[in-house]
């Protein structure tokens, strides 16, 4: 049996949660704790009906594409609001007025800020995803995305295993890579698959995928659905909503807003978002996070409020983003890609998640998360840590410290683990005996 004796404290350090018995009979390396993957493979009737409609497709330099299409959605940034656009408009008139000794015409002025707009700022454009793009995407991202979904589902099943969802709803589902990774974590319970995107063209070519690249199979996941809009009534809710990739290519603020209200509204338990493991991924689901927290929008069925589910062990602001030199919060995942001729390696998909829940955050674990790699050295180990108590935390395990079972967890731990420890915020106060008369 798992020993039960805390470790000696040392100031200004992390202890074991030895309250929760969180090992059991299990060895240190399976500890509850652990959330990533192996390397993930996609299911092999996907794998194959995208090698078969990339074989039976006539573009030219597919492969040079496929390179321009994932470097250019990498290197994506937001759009600029207009109200920004205008604030910069203001203070470059402003600053060409100081600079310049002989006066300046309301035309050539005008012609200045203009230039100098679209020098400065990034020009985002929107993605009008037909049967070529389309399939250039496929070809990109589908075994990434997938790769990316997938740790994030593992995520919710590996902490609740009794969670058994019933419907599920994808906003901007492409290809289709969430209904594969939600058919692989939970086939056994989902019956209902609602797939939404805009483009007609990326809902049939993810049909095709479900019917092995040929309109006439049998879909391998059955009850898929494809629509254009999102459900107008608002009783109609899924115990899963999920959004991958599919923020960033709304065109305002205003948008993602309206679109992030719609998608809490519908969630019955769990409201799952991915983006890009970049400075702007990262910002965009923070804004989203702290959208949902803020709000009063409350379920029909279930008036409860929300908490942060994973990846943030808290509900204060992101201390990543209010550093001195913010960083991305962000996680990788390893996988096999696609046997294509420009794919030979297994390849790590690098991502930003936020996991929202209905209920109280009392019912969350808190456990600090690890945010980058671990460093292990020769008896310690570094981890840094993003603590309940909404702080970074650089703790170094040693088992002379912490004791045995703490530096074996860290020791086997990866980037984006959940370490059981309390943090020096959380350690119980020790009772004082009353004084005597």
């Amino acid at each position: 049996t798992f020993s039960q004796t805390l470790a000696a404290l040392v100031p200004g350090v992390t202890q074991i949660d030895n309250q929760s018995n969180f090992l059991g009979r299990e060895p240190h390396r399976k500890h509850p704790g652990i959330m990533h993957l192996p390397h993930v493979r996609l299911p092999p009737a996907l794998a194959n009906a995208a090698q078969l409609l990339l074989l039976e497709t006539t573009m030219p330099n597919i492969e040079k594409q496929v390179k321009a299409l994932t470097n250019y959605l990498w290197s994506r940034h937001l759009p600029v609001e207009a109200k920004e656009l205008q604030t910069r408009a203001l203070y470059l008139e402003k600053k060409f007025l100081e600079n310049t000794d002989s006066p300046l015409t309301e035309e050539k002025l005008h012609r200045a800020v203009l230039q100098t707009l679209r020098k400065t700022t990034y020009h985002w454009q929107k993605l009008n995803y037909n049967e070529e793009l389309s399939l250039v995407y496929m070809a990109a991202r589908l075994d990434g995305g997938f790769a990316a979904v997938s740790r994030a589902f593992h995520e919710i099943r590996a902490r609740i295993p009794e969670f058994q969802p019933q419907t599920l709803m994808d906003f901007g589902s492409g290809t289709g890579t969430v209904t594969w990774a939600a058919h692989s974590t939970w086939g056994h319970s989902l019956r209902e698959y609602v797939c939404v995107d805009n483009s007609a063209a990326m809902l049939r070519l993810a049909e095709k995928l479900l019917r092995g690249g040929s309109e006439a199979n049998e879909p391998s996941v059955p009850g898929v659905f494809f629509r254009q809009f999102l459900p107008v009534s608002p009783k109609v809710q899924f115990d899963v909503v999920v959004s991958a990739f599919a923020l960033s290519e709304l065109p305002s603020k205003a948008d993602c807003t309206e679109v992030l209200k719609t998608l809490w509204r519908k969630t019955n338990h769990f409201l799952v978002l991915v983006e890009n493991g970049t400075k702007a991924g990262h910002r965009l689901l923070m804004d989203a996070r702290d959208l949902i927290l803020q709000g009063t929008e409350k379920s029909p069925s279930k008036p409860q409020p929300s908490f942060v589910f994973a990846p943030c062990p808290h509900e204060l602001p992101c201390p990543q983003l209010t550093a001195s030199k913010p960083l991305a919060c962000s996680f990788s995942q390893a996988y096999h890609p696609i046997p294509f001729s420009w794919n030979k390696k297994p390849k790590e998909e690098l991502f930003s998640m936020v996991i929202l829940a209905r209920g109280s955050p009392e019912e969350a674990n808190r456990w600090p998360r690890i945010t980058q790699p671990v460093l292990k050295r020769p008896r310690h180990v570094h981890c840094h840590l993003c603590c309940s108590n909404g702080r970074m935390h650089h703790a170094v395990f040693t088992a002379r410290r912490h004791g045995r079972d703490l530096y074996r967890c860290a020791r086997v731990s990866s980037w984006g683990d959940r370490l059981p420890v309390i943090t020096p915020s959380e350690f119980p106060v020790p009772r004082e005996d009353p004084p005597e008369c």
